[in-house]
């Protein structure tokens, strides 16, 4: 599946209120799930010594199948099509690959 048709089938199930203004909720609604999947990988470390079991993996998978959903959300909040997010995130890595800036800080290296 593309991102355009993900998009265009993700924002079908979009409740919420002020929806097509309202850049606030589905940005929170990403935080959190988040850090739903931060605590998932931080119980592994504490309950599990680090080890990945299965049903672990397939739980995380689903938690950043909602990170996905917010995240298209906040893109369609923005008018950015996540094609071009990704398109256009690509592009800078492999200019900051290409200059030899891939490590550091700050958005503009």
């Amino acid at each position: 599946m593309d991102f355009t048709t993900y998009q265009s089938q993700a924002k079908t199930t979009a409740i919420y209120p002020n929806k097509g203004e309202n850049i606030i909720y589905p940005t929170l609604g990403l935080v959190n799930e988040a850090g739903e999947v931060a605590g998932k990988v931080k119980k592994i470390i504490r309950d599990n010594n680090g080890v990945m079991s299965e049903e672990r993996r397939q739980d995380i998978g689903k938690e950043l199948g909602d990170v996905l959903w917010y995240l298209s959300q906040v893109s369609i909040e923005l008018g950015i099509p996540l094609e071009t997010i990704a398109k256009e995130n690509l592009e800078k890595l492999a200019s900051r690959q290409k200059r030899n800036k891939l490590q550091g800080n700050g958005d503009n290296r």
